[in-house]
């Protein structure tokens, strides 16, 4: 049974993607096509505040992407060498939140200690960070739709034909593809279980008035899973 992701697959040397391994283990055959593409920007900004862990209560990661900004700005050896020696020690003495096992696993790879990796979404760690801090948020990269989605989503539709289910993983997501699964699957779109990550993905579904079959009950390839299984009566 065929499995459609709408995710960039996570990079490991430990073999495929943990959802693609893990939906295989139950007999899933699942597909990735990533969405979105990343801009990084007001990095130096960033620099600037992450060296200067004095004026701040802790840190929040919503992302692996976020995550990726730390490494960019730590590119001059210098600045790693410091970072190393006595920076990342000031923020260890502090805070470090984290969205997801994900990020949570990047950010132990820089040095820093994640807590609220439980918390499942977004949503649920908001409201355990706001009852402990302050908040300044800081963007530091965009999004746009990935170069290659259309003729991937084309490709797939055309060669896999009408996938079981599709998970999306963001609204961004929902925005750039839903509408070319319309398309591409016409009167078939009823045989679709559509799902979705997290409760805010959810709500961006419903939104278009798409039925969402399942929403996992945390970010994780095993909750997806379940959340899959059950909602194509396996």
């Amino acid at each position: 049974m065929k499995v459609l992701l709408l995710k960039d697959p996570k990079e490991s040397e430990h073999g495929p993607d943990p959802y693609i391994r893990e939906l295989g283990l139950h007999g899933l055959e699942a597909t990735l096509i990533p969405v979105l593409a990343f801009e990084f920007i007001s990095l130096q900004t960033f620099l600037e505040k992450l060296f200067h862990p004095e004026q701040y209560r802790g840190l929040i990661f919503t992302s692996p992407r976020a995550v990726e900004a730390v490494r960019l700005c730590l590119g001059d050896h210098a600045k790693e060498e410091d970072w190393k020696n006595s920076v990342r020690e000031k923020w260890n003495s502090k805070s470090v939140y984290v969205v997801g096992k994900a990020t949570a696993g990047l950010v132990a790879e820089i040095g820093l200690i994640p807590q609220g990796e439980n918390c499942g979404n977004a949503e649920k760690l908001a409201g355990y960070i706001c009852s402990r801090i302050a908040l300044e948020g800081l963007t530091v990269y965009q999004t746009t739709e990935h170069p290659n989605l259309q003729e991937s989503m084309r490709n797939y539709f055309s060669q896999q034909g009408i996938p079981a289910s599709v998970t999306f993983f963001s609204p961004s997501g929902v925005k750039y593809c839903l509408n070319q699964i319309q398309k591409l699957s016409g009167d078939l779109i009823a045989q679709i279980k559509f799902a979705a990550i997290g409760p805010t993905t959810a709500e961006a579904l419903a939104a278009e008035g798409i039925p969402v079959s399942c929403t996992a009950s945390s970010p994780t390839p095993q909750a997806l899973t379940t959340g899959i299984k059950k909602s194509l009566q396996l």
